[in-house]
């Protein structure tokens, strides 16, 4: 741990302490979290230690770090001290965070210790699984991490962390990273330690804490991937989750180097069907023999490029994570299974889409949600932001779209963007202006609404076809139209275009968007 530390801080110094992405008049940039955790069988009380190296960004006499404080209800966390350089320092906290005094000056790096203790009121989920065995499982996401652990609870600010959990004995216990080692203790407890170098933002830092049936099935590109599932579920489990070791390796040949030092797929008690912490995913405990877990394992491990690996700004720029994971699993299960099980997807999605618009007409960056950001997951956030994408690959092309999306998470990985840095990239490497796209589909609500009229000359043998937006903010995109098979393509640029096309001797078969490849409504109607 020490020798680890020390190379940190050094490789800190060459870099000229790099900041990567934080919050507008941000005091401070974590650097490393080491959290030291005790858990016990007879209560449900954690004991914590936290060490925090941080950056000033400015000259400062104080700082805050998020922590959930022991409420009426005798849940949260309790602050009994605060040190730096093994001297006790001024606190004060309050019911969402802790106030440090200190002096500090512009790009001090200073290491300060937060000792307090508590019932996780969240965030860490102590509970039962469905055998009944208790378990411990972090559940972060969005901002819930400081419900158990100090810490800075804003996906702008990414560190480095360890995690030594001491427990009972007959626990294992997985968390981000490499485990660095496990040594046991007198009175049947065991202390684990597991160290993640990569720098992640808090919503993905976890520990799972269960007794667990461990596989380690595959090592791909020399990365292990390991399967932590319920004894109970131990041979069903091992073969359901396998499958990662199939998916891990088309994400790296088509998008970029894997980030992480091990992928480890876990049975767990998440709220969420799936939670892409990084290099330790959790799913839900259902999901071993699930029919779905392979639509399920592709989202969650494309999320360790796109969520985790590059982090949104904010959270009103959700799509740049879950938008691309829902897509990145279609692109996977077309890759896999063709061109048919795309248009499936996209038809599917497209319909959730604007089912959803009729309960909420918000754009996909929505800057309205401030403080509960859970109502964020939503179609917009998944469906609508994975339609952008297939959109956008439609109008740049295959090559151009791909090379696009691995110079954005090459440029950004390890660090935070937001819905313009990704359009910069876009433009850069396709040479197209793409504001009006990004705005229309992304920053405004709605979708296309059109009527589709069409009308077949018999003695000219020609198809004449009239195309009206209904809605009042009008849009631009090409519409596919499909006439005996052949494809044709009508340029939107107002409320109405029409199109000529040579048919054949017989009316024609008419088809609007045969390949799924806008997100509109169609009334279709011939004359």
């Amino acid at each position: 741990m020490n020798k680890l530390r020390a190379c940190f801080t050094v490789g800190l110094l060459a870099l000229g302490f790099a900041v990567k992405a934080q919050t507008p008049g941000a005091v401070i940039d974590v650097q490393h979290y080491g959290f030291n955790i005790q858990l016990s069988d007879s209560t449900n009380l954690i004991k914590g230690k936290a060490d925090i190296t941080v950056l000033f960004l400015k000259k400062a006499t104080s700082f805050r770090v998020n922590l959930v404080k022991k409420n009426t209800t005798g849940k949260g966390m309790l602050v009994s001290r605060v040190l730096t350089n093994g001297h006790e320092i001024q606190f004060k906290q309050d019911s969402d965070g802790v106030n440090i005094y200190t002096k500090a000056i512009q790009n001090q790096l200073q290491r300060y210790t937060v000792i307090y203790e508590g019932v996780p009121a969240d965030g860490l989920i102590i509970s039962t699984n469905k055998f009944g065995h208790r378990t411990f499982f972090g559940d972060n996401w969005p901002n819930r991490a400081h419900n158990w652990i100090p810490c800075v609870d804003n996906p702008a600010d990414k560190a480095t962390l360890d995690f030594t959990v001491t427990a009972p004995d007959h626990y294992q216990v997985v968390a981000n990273g490499l485990k660095i080692s496990e040594a046991a203790l007198p009175g049947k407890l065991k202390t684990t330690h597991w160290a993640e170098t990569a720098q992640l933002p808090t919503k993905v830092m976890v520990i799972g804490v269960a007794d667990f049936a461990v596989d380690h099935p595959k090592d791909v590109n020399n990365i292990p991937v390991y399967t932590y599932v319920f004894p109970e579920n131990a041979m069903a489990g091992f073969r359901s989750y396998a499958i990662a070791a199939d998916i891990l390796p088309f994400y790296i040949k088509n998008i970029g180097p894997y980030a992480y030092k091990k992928l480890a797929n876990v049975q767990s008690k998440t709220i969420f069907g799936g939670m892409e912490n990084a290099s330790a995913i959790f799913y839900f405990e259902n999901s071993v023999g699930d029919k779905g877990i392979e639509e399920l394992m592709a989202h969650e491990i494309a999320h360790q490029w796109f969520g985790d690996a590059v982090s949104e700004k904010d959270f009103h720029h959700l799509w740049l994570s879950e938008g691309f994971a829902t897509y990145l699993t279609n692109y996977y299960l077309e890759s896999k299974y063709g061109q048919d099980t795309l248009k499936k997807r996209m038809a599917d999605q497209r319909t959730k889409v604007l089912k959803f618009e009729k309960i909420r007409f918000t754009p996909i960056v929505d800057s309205t949600v401030t403080t509960d950001y859970m109502p964020l997951l939503n179609p917009n956030s998944y469906e609508k932001g994975g339609w952008a994408l297939h959109m956008l690959r439609r109008k740049l092309g295959d090559a151009i779209f791909w090379k696009g999306i691995s110079t954005y998470f090459d440029k950004y990985q390890g660090s935070n963007a937001n819905t313009t840095d990704f359009r910069v990239v876009m433009e850069q490497i396709s040479g197209q202006k793409l504001d009006g796209f990004f705005k229309q589909w992304l920053k405004t609500p709605g979708h296309p609404d059109l009527n589709v009229k069409w009308k077949y000359d018999s003695k000219t043998q020609m198809v004449d076809v009239q195309v009206d937006q209904k809605q009042s903010n009008l849009y631009t995109f090409p519409l596919e139209i499909s006439i005996d098979g052949e494809l044709h393509s009508i340029a939107m640029t107002g409320q109405s275009a029409t199109g000529h096309f040579l048919a054949g001797k017989k009316a024609p078969v008419i088809t609007v968007d045969p390949n799924v490849n806008l997100l509109a409504t169609f009334a279709v109607t011939s004359q």
